[in-house]
């Protein structure tokens, strides 16, 4: 997968893929939660506003320093030389979605309600699945194809650059 045009091809796209990702995750997915465990409103709306800061930095470092590196270990025992490309990025999305999502639950809450308690743990599990289904479309059907359009559009004007060089 390391000439694919629709992934990054060196550490700098790698961050701008990241960055789409993780700031459209941000954007919605609390948004989404937070209106199933209180109620779609303005209100609660602004209050996800206020955390996302925090949050997008958390998302970032777990994804740098736990996910990622999980995830690049898992991978190669599920995924075989065979699998296109749609079949690695269901897997890749799936398996750092269970990661982050599993975090997140815990982590989140404490940020959310400004407290560390044991209340993320005594309700994990009707959390977690809540959580791992809206994180997992949100990345599946918006975050990730549009990271991917990005990048594709990116190494095509690499590529129509590179051309117009050799003319």
């Amino acid at each position: 997968m390391h000439k694919e045009a629709r992934l990054p091809q060196n550490s700098k796209e790698g961050l701008i893929f990241l960055l789409i990702i993780s700031i459209i995750s941000v954007n919605t997915i609390p948004q989404i939660i937070m209106g199933m465990e209180r109620g779609f409103s303005i209100e609660n709306y602004l209050e996800t506003l206020k955390i996302i800061p925090f949050m997008w930095i958390i998302v970032v470092l777990l994804v740098k320093v736990v996910a990622g590196p999980l995830v690049g270990k898992v991978m190669p025992k599920f995924a075989g030389q065979t699998d296109g490309f749609n079949a690695r990025v269901l897997l890749n999305t799936l398996l750092n979605v269970t990661v982050l999502s599993m975090l997140l639950t815990i982590i989140g809450t404490w940020i959310g309600t400004k407290q560390i308690s044991l209340e993320p743990f005594q309700h994990f599990f009707h959390s977690w699945f809540r959580n791992f289904g809206v994180a997992f479309w949100i990345e599946l059907l918006i975050a990730q194809p549009i990271a991917r359009f990005a990048m594709k559009k990116i190494h095509e004007r690499q590529a129509s650059q590179a051309e117009g060089v050799n003319s």
